[in-house]
């Protein structure tokens, strides 16, 4: 569906868009290259989006091409004993003298009322239009933790990479999402102990851009991370990455760090609240933004 203003309309991107919106992207963020943007590009084409919805978002064009555009990254995921939607907008972008109609990408990409959008790396100057859009927090900060300290001599966890399937009984709906994730370049563990297998993603990242760390992308809970904090930790400190960044709105107790409340806020809306620890299928874990 077309929402049209004189010499604009809003529509999905498709195929033939693909060049254009990489260079558009490109110049809308010059701190990542037009091949990065590429190959996101090239991994929202192998995804298979819920039906309906759209498989790499929408853009805005007038008749020399491509002026806007906003990605969007839709999956389906397990609410309880039922299946939800969750669309996380991304990498939304629009020529300066085309800023007045920025907002029909936001209207056109909120169009289904069952789903659940989410804006997980909103940047301070646009909160309050975020929020006036209907969108409200559900995440004030990050918590930077240092979880190879805790621990130290505990034992009776395996820690593993989720290549091997564990050697307990699983479910095979987190066996999914762990292999998916470790495909678009993710830290995906299992964590076996008292006969259970628990899941962990996390994306690796440099704060910024010297100091390795991971951030966590799935757990079930929170909880969980703490609880097997130390033997997760040693794993990735392993792995070059002794720091840990989760989503949080306060300090974390059981864990050593620090919350640094403001950074990476996120918002939603929709019939579903987001969960903390679960940024599973948004554009830090598919696209590594």
């Amino acid at each position: 569906m077309d929402c049209s203003v004189p010499a604009i309309r809003c529509r999905q991107i498709g195929e033939a868009d693909i060049a254009a919106v990489a260079a558009l992207l490109g110049r809308g963020f010059p701190n990542r290259t037009r091949q990065f943007w590429s190959d996101a590009l090239a991994t929202l084409a192998r995804r298979e989006p819920p039906p309906g919805l759209p498989k790499y978002g929408y853009l805005l064009e007038s008749g020399e091409g491509p002026v806007g555009v906003l990605l969007l990254i839709c999956s389906t995921f397990r609410e309880g004993d039922r299946l939800a939607t969750r669309c996380n907008l991304s990498s939304w972008y629009v020529e300066p003298v085309y800023r007045a109609y920025a907002t029909l990408l936001v209207s056109q990409a909120l169009g289904d009322k069952d789903a659940t959008y989410t804006n997980v790396s909103a940047a301070p100057h646009t909160w309050p239009i975020i929020e006036a859009q209907g969108f409200s927090r559900y995440c004030d900060g990050v918590f930077v933790a240092v979880p190879m300290l805790k621990d130290l001599f505990g034992g009776g966890v395996r820690v593993f990479d989720a290549r091997q399937d564990p050697t307990v009984s699983f479910d095979a709906s987190e066996r999914d999402i762990l292999q998916r994730h470790a495909e678009h370049g993710c830290i995906s563990l299992w964590c076996e102990s008292g006969g259970r297998a628990y899941p962990f993603v996390f994306r690796p990242r440099l704060v910024k851009r010297a100091i390795p760390c991971a951030q966590l992308i799935y757990c079930r809970d929170v909880g969980e991370f703490v609880r097997f904090a130390g033997p997760i930790g040693r794993n990735l400190a392993r792995r070059g990455k002794p720091l840990v960044i989760i989503d949080s709105n306060g300090t974390i107790p059981g864990l050593i760090g620090t919350f640094r409340p403001g950074r990476m806020t996120k918002y939603f809306k929709g019939p579903q609240r987001p969960r903390l620890g679960d940024l599973a299928y948004t554009e830090y874990a598919v696209l590594g933004v």
